[in-house]
């Protein structure tokens, strides 16, 4: 398959490159060329996407069988780039989020529940589930069935730019009594991008249009699982001090950003956790364990270092005189 991804080297998208060469697509990239370089074996287009027309003079006139996009920004840069495209390649692979629904999500919401407003023209970005269903919408207008809606959730695994994961291996890594949240059986419910990649891929081979919660069936795994396999990976003596939901809330300790992964079991964040993914595993999608997982984010930390996280993003963690107030109030 001849894949054009625009990205291509961080995240979900080096996940794809990688995937795809890996199936011996002929891939070819298009970004700025400022962080890393192009992966061997790809065809490197250097533009800057969000310059209508140095993209038009960049893509010239080839063409593709699928592309897959992982812009997280402006609407208009997805209706510029889908503009230029739409006749010339059979199928658009957009990496969208499930916060284009309405919050909170229902618990149990499949691709049907309630949509934020988008504007697919919009050139805003500081309303992150906005602009995705901005690109979504543009995405549409432009291909129509042959687009595809990749509406992810939680998103782990080895190139995390956002540091969920990898703020966990480290803090384990230290060892000492760690701050587990809430109670070890709360189930989760995310996907490693290397399994986005793949599917994507194998659903723009197979012409797979149409929006899908992609990420893993609810209980892949549980928040303890996680967290004790992230122990047994890294080898440290860290202990992990399961601790109620209301002591971190006394504490004032936030979920999901200064406890990065977990949520509270509560109406108002349960529904980003239990979502019905059954459209995508009937279209294929497949989510590997949670050991690999964590293995492989925790051997490329070592070999990497850590990442260059984003900075549209908040940044995770928590303050270790924080965590220690709220663990002291463990008994």
């Amino acid at each position: 398959m001849r894949l054009l991804v625009l990205g291509g080297t961080h995240f979900v998208g080096r996940a794809v490159v990688e995937t795809a060469l890996a199936r011996g697509d002929e891939v070819t990239t298009l970004n700025r060329g400022m962080s890393r370089p192009a992966a061997t074996g790809t065809d490197s287009i250097i533009a800057d996407r969000t310059d209508p027309e140095a993209l038009r003079t960049a893509l010239g006139d080839r063409e593709w069988d699928a592309i897959i996009d992982t812009w997280s920004g402006a609407p208009r840069v997805v209706r510029d780039a889908c503009g230029l495209l739409a006749g010339r390649a059979g199928h658009y692979g957009y990496v969208s989020s499930r916060s284009v629904h309405e919050w909170p999500m229902p618990i149990g919401a499949d691709e049907h529940a309630p949509l934020v407003a988008g504007d697919p023209d919009g050139d805003d970005a500081e309303d992150y589930a906005a602009a995705k269903r901005g690109g979504e919408l543009a995405a549409l207008r432009a291909f129509g069935d042959r687009a595809l809606l990749a509406r992810a959730g939680l998103v782990l695994g080895p190139y995390e730019n956002i540091g969920r994961l990898p703020w966990w291996l480290r803090r384990i890594e230290r060892g000492g009594r760690v701050l587990a949240p809430g109670d070890p059986a709360r189930p989760l419910q995310y996907i490693d991008a290397r399994d986005l990649a793949a599917w994507m891929l194998v659903a723009a081979e197979r012409g797979v249009g149409g929006a899908f919660n992609t990420v893993s069936r609810l209980g892949h795994t549980t928040m303890g699982e996680l967290l004790a396999t992230a122990v047994k990976t890294v080898g440290s003596d860290a202990e992990l001090v399961w601790t109620p939901p209301e002591v971190i809330e006394e504490a004032g300790i936030g979920p999901w950003v200064e406890l990065p992964i977990w949520l509270p079991d509560n109406a108002e964040f349960g529904g980003l956790i239990s979502g019905d993914v059954s459209a995508a595993y009937n279209a294929g999608l497949t989510c590997r364990p949670v050991q690999e997982t964590v293995a492989d984010t925790w051997a490329w930390l070592q070999a990497e270092g850590d990442p260059h996280l984003r900075t549209d993003r908040p940044q995770v963690g928590l303050d270790p005189a924080k965590e220690k107030q709220a663990l002291d109030r463990v008994v």
